[in-house]
């Protein structure tokens, strides 16, 4: 199993822009799996159910939410074991804490990181 850590959460005005980032770490064995993991990021918001915002597979196939397609991008970078979510165009409707999921026979999942988007 992975230990995921995500990071780049903040405070963003609508219409604007971040990055959110998911490093993987554990046993020498898992990370050198690292590239056939399908890697995805959840958010959840108070109250509501945690819902898949997008999703990158082992080959690279990405899929997103349809309230998010268009605005964010998610991409990996094996070498360094992370997983990225370009954020664009920023709605207060993005307000959530999102998680990094990382995927293979078993779930491995992040702490969350905080992201608000209000003026």
């Amino acid at each position: 199993q992975l230990q995921l850590v995500e990071s780049g959460g903040g405070l963003v005005q609508p219409g604007g822009s971040l990055r959110l980032s998911c490093a993987a770490s554990g046993s020498v064995f898992s990370i050198l799996g690292f590239s056939f993991y399908d890697l995805g990021w959840y958010r959840q918001a108070p109250g509501k159910q945690r819902e898949l915002v997008a999703a990158i597979t082992s080959g690279s196939t990405t899929t997103y939410a349809d309230s998010v397609k268009g605005r964010f991008t998610i991409s990996r970078d094996n070498a360094k074991n992370t997983v990225y979510l370009q954020m664009n165009s920023l709605k207060p409707e993005d307000t959530a804490v999102y998680y990094c999921n990382a995927r293979y026979r078993e779930n491995s999942w992040g702490q969350g990181t905080q992201v608000a988007v209000s003026s």
